[in-house]
């Protein structure tokens, strides 16, 4: 991950598929996160951006973005449920995903997340809600409570 200008606590989001992918966080906020990946290394067998790669990298943008947003009440949050459409091949260089906000609530957030390539074409679009939980160990129906 990049860390420029990064909140302290994305120095511990440490994710061995976010490594294995070549992540590069970017910005990273409750309302919008950004972060690219390389295509070399994330392609399929005919030489295109793995479909997967794409869709990891999708939940990983709303995954942030939700685990800022579930910080600002002391919490935690877990993906539900993950949808992508591809839309456009790649074959080289990084495909750079922009998470926004769709709704931001106590208990569930969404985020829709674009990839487009470096000519600024959409790859692929998709959606990300998870559920804001207590930290484990620190409230209502959290281990120890």
């Amino acid at each position: 991950m990049n860390g420029a200008e990064l909140p302290d606590w994305v120095a511990d989001l440490v994710s061995p598929l976010d490594d294995k992918l070549g992540l590069e966080l970017l910005e990273v906020g409750p309302e919008r996160v950004v972060g690219r990946i390389p295509v070399q290394g994330n392609t399929q067998v005919v030489g295109l951006l793995h479909g997967g790669a794409s869709a990891a990298l999708v939940e990983t943008l709303g995954s942030v973005a939700a685990l800022a947003h579930a910080r600002e009440q002391g919490g935690i949050a877990v993906g539900i449920d993950l949808n992508i459409t591809h839309h456009h091949a790649v074959r080289t260089g990084w495909v750079t995903g922009v998470a926004n906000a769709l709704q931001r609530g106590r208990q569930l957030v969404s985020y829709q997340v674009e990839l487009t390539n470096d000519e600024g074409r959409r790859t692929a679009s998709g959606r990300l809600t998870c559920l804001v939980r207590p930290t484990p160990g620190k409230g209502p129906g959290g281990a120890g409570s």
